[in-house]
């Protein structure tokens, strides 16, 4: 395996335009293909399976209750297997087109109880309790490409491309790799219904970026997880692997992150810089317990990245500043001379559950728990 290449991808290899003959072929009208996706018992990977539907969903609660193997998924025994999937939002299907919907689903075990890895119950109840603060999130998700090979596409074999510098917002085939995937990606979500707001090449070779949000409340987790099934499902496509590991390349490369931008209403009112400064300070004094929700190992993967270089803050202190990169939380020069706005914590993985990401921040700002 270590010596195949891309080329060598069986996905690669197919005809793509074939598939288009039976796309177009038409349905009756009110038949609508479902692709249900959830999150599986690693916390950080997804599943999805399809089924037909006789009607056309309006909302979530339209959608039946559905189930699938969770010994298959890390998430129950074989000898009681049956886990359960809840449907919580609905999304455009951006490769069936037409009435066909994805799905983004809570699981839950045979006797109701949320699986281990059903973070979105409780992020949704602490986000209730919070309603009047209006908290607003946007997520800057980091990823990489990598080769069939496991290595970062475009990168030398047996060396490494130039040091980091010219490839962050770069322009060049020297200098960014598989742009196609990413506008596809882009245009995909758009499509779909998630408020994605923009994208960019990032600091390492391979490595590119795109923000979700502005989104209240509970939605900036749907949203981030189907954006991620979409990465991955267009990557297959292009025989590429998307990686989320916060620290995919070790040494001196930087690593992967998804930085939070947290808003509440009397942030964004005059004066509203304050509440941020109050709100850093609360933070300041549950550094650890943020650290423990910001990625599915408890803070093992961010070890990794949180060093104190490569614009990150190390993850055993806690700091915050004025357009300083290298903080654990940043208050972005403009708000600081606006007074008011927005902060952005910087110690959130890559592959973090966003549903956790604002469970921690909104228990700790808003509820002072």
């Amino acid at each position: 395996m270590s010596n195949r290449i891309l080329e060598d991808s069986p996905n690669a290899h197919i005809n793509k335009t074939i598939l288009d003959r039976y796309l177009s072929l038409p349905l009756k009208e009110n038949v609508v293909q479902a692709t249900y996706v959830w999150i599986d018992g690693t916390g950080e990977d997804l599943r999805c399976k399809d089924r037909t539907l006789d009607f056309i969903p309006s909302k979530p609660s339209d959608l039946p209750i559905w189930n699938y193997d969770g010994s298959s998924c890390y998430q129950a025994l074989g000898s009681n297997s049956d886990t359960y999937l809840h449907p919580v939002a609905i999304y455009k299907d951006p490769f069936r087109r037409g009435n066909n919907i994805l799905v983004m689903c809570d699981t839950y075990k045979f006797d109701g109880t949320p699986t281990e890895t059903n973070h979105r119950k409780t992020c949704l109840e602490v986000v209730n309790k919070c309603l009047d603060e209006e908290p607003w999130f946007g997520i800057e998700q980091e990823y990489t490409f990598l080769d069939f090979d496991g290595y970062p596409l475009g990168w030398p074999k047996n060396g490494f491309p130039g040091p980091q510098g010219p490839y962050y917002c770069g322009v060049g085939a020297n200098k960014v790799y598989a742009r196609d995937v990413v506008d596809a990606h882009y245009r995909a979500c758009l499509y779909a219904g998630i408020k994605v707001s923009g994208t960019n090449a990032e600091v390492m070779p391979a490595q590119w970026e795109y923000q979700v949000g502005p989104c209240v409340g509970i939605s900036i987790g749907d949203d981030l997880w189907m954006s991620r099934f979409l990465l991955h499902r267009i990557a297959e496509e292009f025989g590429i692997v998307a990686t989320l590991d916060p620290k995919p390349m070790p040494g001196d490369w930087n690593g992967a992150g998804a930085h939070t931008n947290v808003s509440t209403k009397s942030m964004r009112e005059d004066g509203g810089i304050k509440d941020i400064e109050q709100a850093v300070a609360k933070l300041s004094k549950h550094h650890d317990r943020h650290i423990r929700a910001y990625d599915p190992k408890q803070g093992q993967d961010n070890a990794r990245r949180l060093t104190g270089k490569h614009e990150t803050s190390s993850i055993n202190d806690f700091s915050a500043g004025v357009a300083n990169r290298g903080c654990s939380i940043r208050i972005p020069r403009g708000v600081n001379d606006e007074g008011k706005g927005y902060f952005e914590d910087r110690r959130p993985s890559s592959n973090c559950d966003p549903y956790s990401v604002v469970e921690a921040i909104l228990r700790t700002i808003c509820l002072d728990e």
